[in-house]
């Protein structure tokens, strides 16, 4: 009996580095609901020229390449990290008092999350993917809203 041998010719990936997107939470001040932060991002104070919505910061991400690999920012509102969006890119910003600004430029679709309890802070912070919260299917939200301090509860014991 005679075996046959192949070899599986694999591309070569010298110099080329694996990494891992990360993505940012950020806290929603003045949003009382996801319906609310959608309805000030429909603003035209919200959105660059380009009509995307935009969230500006005076802080530059030092990650911005781990950023822009497929990051998003997550919103904290009410005290519950609740929806996401994916983050198209970062655009300098110029104020009117001359100091340079970081626009985060979002995609306008909001993804709903499994809500997760996250205690407040100043400015935005990374999340490492493993950390983010998994998506809702846009069903779920098709039916009654779950109130967010309910749903946390449920997360919290595995329940969603």
């Amino acid at each position: 009996m005679q075996t046959s041998r192949f070899t599986l010719k694999l591309p070569e990936l010298k110099g080329t580095v694996m990494s891992k997107h990360v993505h940012l939470v950020k806290l929603s001040v003045g949003s009382e609901t996801v319906e609310s932060l959608q309805e000030w991002q429909n603003t035209l104070r919200a959105q660059g020229s380009d009509g995307l919505p935009r969230h500006v910061t005076r802080m530059w991400p030092k990650r911005q390449g781990d950023l822009l690999k497929g990051g998003s920012l997550y919103w904290v509102i009410k005290g519950f990290l609740q929806c996401r969006q994916r983050i198209l890119r970062l655009d300098e910003v110029i104020g009117q008092d001359g100091i340079r600004r970081c626009a985060i430029v979002l995609d306008p679709e909001i993804i709903r999350t499994t809500n997760v309890r996250k205690r407040p802070f100043q400015g935005w912070r990374y999340l490492a993917v493993e950390d983010a919260p998994i998506d809702l299917p846009k069903r779920t939200f098709e039916d009654d809203p779950i109130p967010p301090s309910l749903a946390g509860a449920l997360a919290d014991i595995g329940v969603i």
